[in-house]
């Protein structure tokens, strides 16, 4: 698993933007970072883009643990960024929300 460490709070928008089971992305200090509202109500973060070949991660299917890739369909697991299909791994971002909304918190 690899982090941003900036020693940082962002705060990215309202929780509602992101229907439930669905990702978005968000730009953050000049990454991409895939925010996902998982169906049991939790919030999962890492970058954006498919280091296979660039795909747009935040649109790829997903379920309580990982994200696959809508270009080439490798997968991600959504806790630790590791491939189960032999791809390098995607950041991880510590995310969570309060009463205003995204937060995503890098240390």
């Amino acid at each position: 698993m690899t982090t941003v460490d900036t020693g940082r709070t962002h705060r990215l928008g309202p929780v509602t933007d992101i229907p439930v089971g669905e990702g978005r992305a968000y730009a953050v200090d000049g990454h991409q970072i895939a925010v996902f509202r998982l169906r049991g109500g939790g919030l999962r973060a890492v970058s954006a883009v498919c280091p296979h070949a660039g795909g747009p991660i935040a649109d790829g299917l997903i379920d309580a643990k990982v994200v696959i890739c809508p270009l080439h369909q490798h997968v991600y697991d959504l806790a630790t960024g590791c491939s189960t299909t032999g791809q390098p791994p995607l950041r991880v971002y510590d995310v969570r929300t309060d009463d205003d909304g995204i937060l995503m918190l890098t240390t």
